[in-house]
């Protein structure tokens, strides 16, 4: 009971439409009683009732409408945990006893590293349906000294998907990256010590990562792409083969070429159970971001996979890098990275590319200049038959530029709706929940915008009254870029005046000593004469 009441809340919203279509039928009533009652009826008196009437019917319709779409932003509302000073509706004691997320649409997210649970974190706020495929193996890197301890497999991405599907991503990502510190376990991995665990009561690897999903109650699952131990190996332009994943940047530099080409090595690595059909039952597949190289292609060229992806009616989406890799795609563009991902997996793997603007403060690509990297120029003419789609996608963190999470997500989302409104699905569940969300978002962004801006042009008071000032449109989008300026000018000049203090310092010590030579020299001479007059 208490359930539906508090569809009658201000917060809701449902009065309005209810007043709506009580106000209908109340006009629908009265026009089929005055026909009824009268006798005799002129047409200026039907003329008037049928408009009352058709005035009703359509207040009732509207009231429908609005209240079935209050409806579902209600329980977009309830379930979404960004949600801020949100009243507890308790929509699910009403409809069901679950997420409107369940029946989002079905996602497949390929790939490996950070690259990989940006996209998931991002996509766990829009549906429930997500399908992690990553690598389990370390393609010959240094193992650790738990993994050697545990004798267990590589489960970096494993882990790193489990953390970004979980609820609490902070609690996980210090649960599975403990190491115990004392007694036997010193030194141990809790999640290498968790993953031993699960393989030997479910006998089975590829179970105990399944099982995982539902113990450690995460959004979507994870599966590993193969069960097969597997090498990646690179065919350099001048014919050189590296066997090891780590030494693939140096051996680049070091003969001053190119990678050729990459294959696994055994080549006939076959998927692991779950791979090829959640791929087959997809609405979407996503592919990167990561490292060309060693984390999205290897993925691809395992036994079935490309095919796979291929054959599926799905949307095929690969999301480009922001940044070159030093030894892997030095002087790359977004063309060829699709072109690389074709030469080795062939075409049809790839629908559509989102890629970022490339509005980047140069003071901050500067940093990843010195260290070889430089942004993805933004060409797009060598691929063919892929739709682009340029998007503010990039943010910057700790002095660092990441994909972010949020737009990306609502990037693919809004691919999706698209593809959902082309098929002409606009009434459809998923198609009023993912648009309502989007809208949603979009909202609380320009909300939260709107917040920072007014924090900028009114500052706390410092007890002295200020003086309004107004900025120009170049102030306010290089606000950052000039203010980095000002402090990289602040250091040069601290930087100048430390030097010619000391230098001054220095040359105040020279002439010091250089007034005690001579006062002790004219001691030295008084002296001497001193004795000479004695004699």
């Amino acid at each position: 009971m208490k359930g539906i009441l508090k569809w009658f809340n201000s917060s809701t919203k449902m009065k309005r439409w209810m007043i709506l279509i009580l106000i209908g039928i109340l006009l629908s009533c009265y026009g089929m009683a005055k026909i009824l009652v009268l006798e005799e009826i002129s047409f200026q008196e039907i003329t008037k009732v049928i408009a009352i009437f058709v005035v009703g019917f359509l207040l009732i319709v509207s009231g429908l409408i609005g209240l079935n779409k209050r409806t579902l932003e209600v329980l977009v509302e309830s379930t979404d945990e960004r949600m801020e000073n949100k009243k507890n509706i308790n929509v699910k004691s009403l409809i069901f006893n679950k997420t409107v997320y369940d029946q989002g649409p079905n996602i497949v997210v390929i790939g490996g590293g950070t690259g990989l649970n940006t996209v998931l974190t991002g996509l766990k706020k829009y549906t429930h349906n997500i399908t992690a495929i990553v690598t389990i193996s370390d393609y010959g890197e240094q193992v650790t000294n738990s993994r050697k301890i545990l004798e267990t497999p590589p489960l970096d991405d494993v882990t790193g998907s489990i953390i970004s599907l979980s609820n609490k991503e902070e609690d996980m990502y210090n649960l599975m990256n403990h190491q115990f510190t004392k007694g036997k376990l010193k030194g141990l991995s809790f999640s290498d010590i968790y993953f031993l665990a699960m393989n030997e009561v479910t006998q089975d690897f590829t179970s105990s990562i399944l099982k995982s999903n539902e113990i450690l109650n995460i959004i979507g699952k994870v599966i590993p792409v193969t069960l097969d131990q597997m090498n990646i190996e690179a065919e350099l332009a001048n014919g050189y083969v590296v066997t090891e994943k780590s030494r693939i940047p140096e051996v680049v530099y070091e003969k001053v070429t190119k990678i050729n080409r990459i294959y696994l090595n055994p080549s006939n690595c076959k998927p692991a159970p779950g791979v090829i059909e959640a791929i087959k039952n997809a609405d979407g597949i996503i592919i990167g971001p990561g490292s060309l190289y060693t984390n999205v292609i290897p993925n691809l060229l395992v036994s079935g996979v490309a095919k796979a992806i291929k054959q599926s009616q799905a949307i095929k989406l690969y999301i480009s890098n922001i940044m070159t890799e030093p030894g892997q795609t030095d002087n790359y563009t977004v063309s060829d990275h699709i072109n690389a991902i074709i030469e080795h997996c062939g075409k049809g793997i790839i629908d559509y590319c989102i890629y970022d603007t490339g509005e980047i403060i140069p003071e901050i690509i500067k940093k990843y200049n010195q260290e070889g990297q430089d942004l993805v120029e933004q060409e797009i003419d060598k691929a063919k038959g892929i739709k682009f789609i340029q998007k503010n996608i990039s943010q910057i963190t700790d002095g660092h530029i990441r994909h972010d999470y949020n737009k990306v997500a609502a990037s693919i989302i809004e691919l999706i709706c698209d593809d959902l409104k082309y098929q002409d699905k606009q009434n459809d569940p998923q198609y009023m929940m993912l648009s309502n969300k989007l809208r949603e978002d979009k909202r609380i962004q320009k909300m939260q915008k709107q917040k920072e801006k007014k924090e900028k042009k009114n500052p706390k008071k410092t007890g002295k009254r200020q003086t309004k000032k107004t900025k120009s449109k170049f102030s306010n989008k290089y606000s950052e870029r000039i203010a980095s300026i000002k402090q990289a000018d602040e250091k040069s000049r601290k930087k100048t005046k430390n030097a010619t203090k000391t230098k001054n310092e220095k040359t105040k010590k020279g002439s010091y000593n250089e007034e005690l030579r001579q006062e002790m020299i004219k001691k030295l001479e008084e002296s001497k004469l001193k004795k000479k007059k004695k004699q």
